[in-house]
């Protein structure tokens, strides 16, 4: 069922208009019916008064009082269609009508009765009798008698039939050229409502969320005049995206300070890093130390290759935040898969790894290195957070419209629901704690209990940058998770699609 609060305004104002027109054609309509019955019914009367005299004083008794009193209908003036009739004791002594070709005819005996009926006080009113509708009146005579004359209702009629079909045909098509005018007028005059909207629409579809926007959109000036009720709100929606358009400049301002600031802190830890790995090894080989110095020492080597690895992560991302070319090839994902997976399984060999792959090779367009650091992360997530025994599928296909897609999909616990939108985001981990656990102290035990995931430390970068990457080609990421599958799509454009060096 439509509903009208789900019309278009213009709609809505030209049925409104149009609703208070025929209002307006049939209250004229009904007042010019009721004016006009008024006007002939009152000249009818007065000719049906003229009648009546002209009747009486005709068929006045011949002097003397003796011999048939003449028949009404016969004196002159008399027009067609006149009915006289003469009352005496009771019954009608002598009723008939002028007919067409000035002949007098008799009148029904049912129509006797109609006229028996009527009051005797001289004031008209309409009966209907055998030869049609009539405006009768009946009055006492001088001479004892009851006149009884009528004038058809067929002129008054035809009249208001005329003048019904009248006011109906102008008014239907005063209506039809007033919806149309009306219509024209009304899509003019809201066109800059439309306009309002588009430049809304055209704002809402632009990527506000991340990245350097440019948002020029604006409302045309001869909309924003704020005397006007539209104007006033096209000059209001500007003030609003001239506020959201600075809002955004200093957010990519404040968002270029930190990626540049991370970049540059990543940079420079680099060398006190690779100093902290190459002491470390250098005290491990020439200085002895006691098993819990040893395994401290160890510690804090685990620790500056798992910092280094981080460092690393965010250098990566910097790098992909500035838009840098990419090193293109031809790249053979089946190829690409086999190795990555084969090096998963030397690192976690209690995981099954498994491998779909098609009959053909399938080859795009790419960065050899860093579609092979897609492939690291997604893996290496898959089996940092499974446990041992669990099932893990990779596979390479192409689909209908060229493009390849790679799959990695395992049969653990699953992605928390809550968690899924923000999975890609950058440091989002699935546990409450940013950090990993703290070290135990020497000597402690820290292992995890059986069928738990993997204790080992995430940085929350992983997934992110797999995002970048596969943006950067040109290709999208996707994750479906329920508990017993988790499945991560990475979909990366056909060879002719792929972006330029």
């Amino acid at each position: 069922m439509l509903k009208p609060g789900t019309w278009h305004l213009r709609t809505r104002l030209v049925l409104v208009a149009m609703a208070l027109l025929v209002a307006i054609c049939a209250a004229v309509g009904l007042f010019s019916y009721a004016s006009m019955d008024s006007f002939l019914t009152r000249q009818l009367d007065d000719q049906l008064t003229g009648a009546a005299d002209r009747a009486r004083d005709f068929g006045r008794p011949p002097l003397g009082g003796s011999g048939n009193k003449p028949d009404p209908l016969e004196g002159r003036g008399q027009r067609v269609g006149t009915i006289a009739a003469r009352i005496q004791d009771g019954e009608v002594s002598s009723a008939g009508f002028l007919a067409a070709d000035l002949t007098r005819k008799t009148l029904s005996a049912a129509d006797d009765q109609v006229l028996l009926g009527l009051r005797r006080d001289g004031v008209p009113v309409d009966r209907t009798l055998s030869t049609g509708a009539y405006r009768l009146v009946a009055a006492q005579s001088p001479y004892g008698d009851v006149m009884v004359t009528g004038l058809p209702l067929t002129e008054k009629q035809n009249t208001l039939t005329s003048l019904v079909v009248t006011i109906t045909l102008v008014s239907l098509g005063g209506l039809v050229l007033i919806g149309l005018a009306g219509t024209v007028l009304i899509r003019r005059t809201m066109k800059p409502l439309e306009q309002l909207s588009e430049v809304a629409t055209q704002v809402s579809r632009l990527p506000l969320d991340a990245g350097e926007v440019a948002l020029a959109v604006r409302v045309p000036p001869s909309n924003a005049h704020p005397g006007t009720e539209v104007g006033s709100v096209g000059h209001a929606l500007n003030l609003m995206l001239d506020n959201v358009s600075n809002a955004l400049e200093a957010r990519q301002e404040s968002e270029m300070k930190v990626r540049q600031f991370v970049a540059d802190a990543s940079h420079e830890l680099r060398t006190p890093l690779t100093a902290i790995r190459g002491y470390t090894e250098l005290m491990r080989m020439t200085e002895k130390f006691t098993p819990d110095g040893q395994r401290s020492l160890a510690r804090v080597q685990s620790q500056s290759v798992r910092m280094t690895t981080l460092v690393e992560d965010l250098l990566l991302l910097a790098r992909l935040d500035e838009g840098q070319p990419l090193k293109l090839s031809d790249v053979d994902l089946t190829q690409l898969v086999i190795e990555t997976v084969s090096d998963e399984k030397v690192m976690a060999p209690d995981r099954n790894w498994h491998l779909e792959l098609p009959e053909e090779p399938v080859v795009v367009r790419g960065d050899a290195s860093q579609l092979h650091q897609v492939l690291v992360n997604l893996l290496s997530n898959a089996r940092k957070h499974t446990g041992p025994g669990t099932t893990v599928v990779t596979g390479v296909m192409r689909s209908a419209d060229g493009s390849a897609v790679i799959t990695v999909t395992d049969d653990g616990a699953g992605i928390p629901a809550e968690f899924v939108d923000r999975v890609f985001a950058r440091f989002a981990r699935a546990d409450a704690a940013r950090a990993t656990p703290v070290p135990a102290a020497p000597g402690a035990q820290t292992a995890a209990p059986s069928g738990q995931a993997s204790a080992e430390g995430t940085s929350g970068l992983g997934l992110s940058i797999v995002q970048s990457i596969v943006e950067a080609h040109g290709g999208t990421v996707e994750v479906s998770s329920r508990p017993g599958r988790t499945e991560f799509a990475v979909r990366l454009p056909a060879q002719g699609d792929a972006p330029s060096s």
